[in-house]
């Protein structure tokens, strides 16, 4: 079992939290509030910049040609989902120019801006991994059965396409090339499960705008 199949499967419970936590699953049925999904776009649009910036860190602090050359190419990979939340801005009328970072949202970023600045490649790639392999399953496990027509129907599509898995695969390379070393062990553990962790209350924060709403309290974009 390599590095990255044995992180996974220690946080098999976080995983399977997000997979069943309400947000994600009113994404598959569809039936989501749009408020959740309009704030978490804005909210993932913040993240993502930040991602696409650890992993421009990660390619300077790799300690070969081929590892920068990967985290760059990544990044781009980062920039095409960009453009994904930027049609569904213009589609929910969200002005992402002006997004007021979530708490949950700010302490994902600000984790993996100080594991990318402070940590050697292999921890970053530990940090950055959760996210693409939990998305890929994610998207995966609500395609099961088809992908459904209805208002997240592109969602869904992105993260279970065949053009996405691939992303996951070489990232999860990198876990396992730089993240084996003895002294980084449980460093890339520790990253790891922060960052699995840091994705269930990223669902969390989305899926509780409605009942702000309900209190009569506005959700900060």
């Amino acid at each position: 079992m390599t590095l990255s199949q044995q992180l996974w499967q220690d946080n098999n419970d976080l995983i399977q939290a997000c997979l069943n936590h309400p947000f994600v699953q009113g994404i598959g049925k569809g039936d989501l509030p749009k408020a959740c999904f309009a704030f978490y776009v804005a909210q993932d649009a913040f993240f993502l910049k930040s991602f696409a910036r650890a992993y421009c860190l990660a390619g300077v602090r790799s300690p070969d040609w081929e590892g920068f050359e990967t985290f760059h190419q990544l990044a781009g990979g980062v920039l095409a989902e960009l453009q994904l939340h930027q049609n569904y801005a213009q589609q929910w009328e969200i002005d992402l120019q002006t997004v007021t970072p979530a708490p949950a949202t700010r302490r994902y970023t600000d984790f993996l801006q100080a594991t990318a600045w402070s940590s050697s490649a292999g921890v970053t790639a530990a940090a950055m991994a959760p996210c693409m392999k939990l998305y890929n399953y994610l998207g995966q496990q609500l395609a099961a059965h088809g992908v459904p027509q209805h208002d997240y129907r592109d969602w869904i599509e992105t993260y279970s396409c065949e053009e996405f898995t691939p992303l996951v695969a070489r990232l999860e390379q990198l876990v396992d090339r730089y993240g084996c070393s003895a002294d980084a062990t449980e460093a890339v553990g520790s990253a790891y499960r922060y960052a699995m962790l840091c994705e269930r209350d990223f669902f969390q924060a989305a899926w509780e705008v409605q009942f702000s709403s309900e209190k009569g309290e506005e959700g900060k974009i």
